[in-house]
């Protein structure tokens, strides 16, 4: 079995050199890097990962936690996180909770038994959760959304100007009367782009009217039902902009339920792209947050982070796109909304 010390006679380098490539370090020559990882490839090269957990008291594990595995938004993302990961000799082990303070909980205390070198979080925001990371030293990287009780990495979009863009096409398209399908109140994502939709209506001198507002869960079922109240109550929505894929999904499922044309009835705008919208008929509407970049970003703040606590905190706004389709084209016939 090769040594460290193999690995460095045949990159020519110092052992103290492979050692801190193999860890992650940032301090040496990309090009020594280079042939360093190369070395250890060719040699088979595998740390004594117990020894190492050992000296370092940590492993070498990241941990991405995420507040619903069932969202496809988190699926580019944490691909993004592991391949700098494994560039860095990392593994990375995928939590979900679920969005449940409870399982969120249950995970924080694993990452801690596990003495886990980093997380990656998409946090439910729970009183005391992150900072018992914080005080026991875990560098971490929020994604998504923001951490409201302690000041971390973060990497996230401007979600109230994206919001604004994709709710005031729906006002230039004609559209008069626009609801706004968000998130729980409290969670960063669901406040910032409920405020760009309301921000929107206020540029194009319109009073944000509350009737038109639902707050649920960011899951299909949560957008189904709340669809249905706003179509259920006066005044009924012409419009409606959802503020994220799932919930995307759900309201269109109930307009094909209540047997509804979108654009021609009710036109729809969703955040985040929806797996096969362009195959949707019609085409769905979206904005399009860059996921895997998103995940690359985390996990390259994650590395600095380890390699210098000390760093101050930074936030990392990443641009969004908006992919104007069929489903918010009023002047477009269409006669089926599935």
């Amino acid at each position: 079995m090769a040594t460290i010390y193999d690995v460095a006679r045949h990159a020519g380098v110092s052992a103290s050199t492979v050692s801190r490539v193999l860890n992650g370090k940032q301090t040496v020559d990309a090009q020594l890097a280079d042939r360093v990882r190369s070395a250890a490839t060719e040699l088979d090269y595998r740390p004594n990962a117990l020894a190492r957990s050992l000296r370092r008291s940590q492993t070498h594990l990241w941990a991405v936690l995420v507040s619903d595995i069932n969202n496809p938004f988190f699926t580019a993302l944490v691909r993004g996180v592991e391949d700098v990961a494994q560039q860095a000799r990392y593994s990375v082990v995928l939590c979900n909770s679920d969005e449940s303070p409870a399982k969120e909980a249950d995970y924080i205390a694993a990452i801690l038994a596990e003495q886990m070198a980093g997380v990656i979080v998409s946090p439910t925001n729970q009183p005391g959760h992150l900072t018992r990371l914080v005080s026991a030293g875990v560098p971490i990287v929020a994604i998504d959304r923001r951490a409201e009780e302690v000041e971390v990495d973060t990497v996230t979009v401007d979600n109230t100007s994206a919001a604004e863009l994709a709710t005031a096409h729906l006002l230039e398209e004609g559209f008069t009367r626009v609801a706004c399908i968000t998130g729980p109140r409290g969670v960063s994502t669901a406040e910032e782009r409920l405020a760009g939709y309301r921000r929107a209506l206020r540029a194009a001198g319109r009073k944000p009217d509350p009737r038109l507002v639902r707050h649920t869960d960011f899951r299909e079922q949560g957008g189904y039902a709340a669809m249905g109240e706003l179509l259920d109550h006066t005044p009924r929505p012409d419009a409606v902009f959802a503020t994220n894929n799932l919930l995307t999904v759900g309201a269109l499922a109930c307009l094909v339920d209540r047997g509804l044309r979108v654009p021609a009835d009710v036109g729809i705008f969703g955040f985040d792209d929806v797996p096969c919208a362009t195959l949707i008929r019609p085409p769905l509407s979206t904005i399009t947050q860059p996921t895997y970049e998103i995940g690359r970003t985390a996990a390259d703040l994650l590395l600095r982070r380890v390699e210098d606590p000390s760093r101050p905190p930074s936030v990392t706004v990443l641009p969004t796109e908006l992919h104007v389709r069929a489903s918010s084209l009023r002047s477009r016939t269409v006669t089926s909304a599935g």
